[in-house]
């Protein structure tokens, strides 16, 4: 058999070694139509699974093998799961199984989905007919706009809070703070505590409590989070259970969740539309979904992590190992990473969001090495939302965060359209790819963060 070959039809600019998984698995796909089913399932919170479907060739080759790897990867960061299920061939089982091992090439990834769900994280081996069916557990969270609400959102070196009096904001300021750095897990909570407190001197009363954060926050709790990465191991679950705390302290419903999420419910607010995808592209890649029926899926859309490059030689992550992952293709280190190749030299010691505003400067100079960063993304994005939209299946993607700032995030914006309308125009007639407008401005993180929580009857007449 002939090694799969694509050929797109466009090249990023400074990435001319660039492989669209979008259009390698299609390649793929279309060489292993009359082949075995393959079953890819992931159990996660609350017994929630879901199920991806797919083809194998019946000869389980090298091609087949990093077809099934990249797939359950892109899965895993996507839906999230402690349990992973390989229904199909054994021989792809067992490969699977070796390279999420301790001693594997994925073990960074087994390890971290193991802290998410607090479950050590597994791999079985099944048939295709044996795996487990789908069951998803998506609820219709936020856009609540009655009653007096607080919102929050946290960010590293700062956190927001907004007061809502049925749909208007009537507060909202940020203060500074230094979480990262904190070894008691009572700073965080007295921070927070203080800023709702500021919040709630502006309401009549307080009925509801919603908020955002960076991290992986599953049933209300903190399971992956930089904002704790101080906090020693024997207080790590006083710190987890911040959250609880509060809503027992305010006796009123609290809903937090990823702050991607918040992101993609801000912009389906401010659309008055469902099946929106967020992605912002600030010192990493930072996602969040809200379906077509208006759900939150509980998915994780750790998308940082998801593979958007089949090339071998891709750029490599430094935290996880991974090549080719999305945070080094929408962020700061992307931009960083294609300084060189646009011909911009930096100081080696100059940090991301120092070269970013670098960038931009030289896009305000008309500098004519600068939009190639920008294009370079574009194209990215452009073959990268028909490969999310072949997952989430979304109307709206929404793309923010501080590399779309200014001029550079329209070239962005623009070339990633002419992409998709060239390659894939049955997709792009069904989704549109946006910047945030200024409603979408106006309604803020914290502000749709406060929405999150449905009112009980008696806060409505208390």
């Amino acid at each position: 058999m002939q090694p799969l070959t694509i050929s797109p039809r466009f090249t990023p600019p400074l990435d001319p070694g660039f492989m669209p998984p979008v259009l390698w698995n299609q390649a793929y796909e279309a060489s292993a139509a009359g082949g075995e089913k393959l079953v890819v399932a992931l159990e996660g919170e609350n017994g929630r699974i879901s199920v991806h479907e797919t083809k194998v060739r019946s000869e389980t080759d090298a091609e087949t093998l990093r077809y099934v790897e990249r797939l359950v990867k892109f899965l895993l960061w996507m839906r999230g799961g402690w349990r992973l299920v390989i229904g199909g061939p054994a021989e792809i089982g067992q490969a699977i199984r070796n390279i999420y091992s301790a001693n594997g090439d994925r073990a960074f990834d087994a390890e971290l989905m193991t802290r998410v769900y607090g479950r050590a994280f597994t791999v079985e081996i099944t048939t295709a007919e044996a795996a487990p069916d789908a069951w998803e557990s998506g609820a219709e969270v936020g856009g609540h706009l009655d009653g007096c609400r607080i919102g929050f959102d946290l960010g590293a070196s700062d956190y927001k809070v907004a007061a809502v009096k049925d749909g208007e904001v009537v507060y909202s300021d940020e203060f500074a703070w230094d979480p990262r750095a904190q070894k008691d897990p009572d700073y965080h909570y007295q921070h927070l505590n203080a800023g709702l407190k500021a919040a709630a001197a502006h309401l009549p009363r307080v009925d509801a409590i919603g908020g955002s954060s960076a991290g992986v926050i599953v049933n209300n709790r903190f399971m992956v989070a930089s904002l704790l990465r101080s906090i020693p191991e024997d207080r790590l679950e006083e710190a987890r259970g911040l959250f609880e705390r509060l809503r027992l302290e305010w006796n009123v419903p609290l809903e937090v969740v990823n702050d991607g999420d918040v992101t993609a419910l801000a912009g389906a607010m401010s659309l008055g539309e469902r099946g929106v995808l967020g992605v912002a592209m600030g010192s990493s890649e930072a996602a969040g979904f809200v379906d077509r029926e208006g759900c939150m899926t509980g998915w994780l859309s750790e998308l940082a992590f998801a593979p958007v490059d089949m090339n071998p030689e891709a750029p490599r992550d430094e935290w996880s190992g991974d090549a080719g992952v999305g945070a080094l293709y929408f962020s700061q280190q992307a931009v960083g990473r294609l300084l060189p190749a646009a011909g911009i030299p930096v100081p080696a010691d100059m940090p991301l969001p120092e070269r970013l505003r670098l960038v931009q400067l030289l896009m305000a100079e008309k500098d004519p090495r600068a939009p190639a960063i920008y294009e370079t993304i574009g194209v990215y994005l452009g073959y990268t939302v028909a490969h999310y939209f072949q997952f989430y299946g979304f109307s709206h993607l929404l793309i923010l965060g501080r590399v779309t700032t200014g001029a550079g995030g329209e070239i962005i914006l623009s070339k990633a359209r002419e992409v998709l309308e060239a390659e894939f125009p049955a997709i792009a007639r069904q989704v549109s790819v946006r910047l945030p407008d200024e409603k979408s401005r106006r309604v803020g993180q914290a502000c749709a963060a406060a929405s999150l929580p449905a009112l009980r009857h008696e806060a409505l007449v208390r």
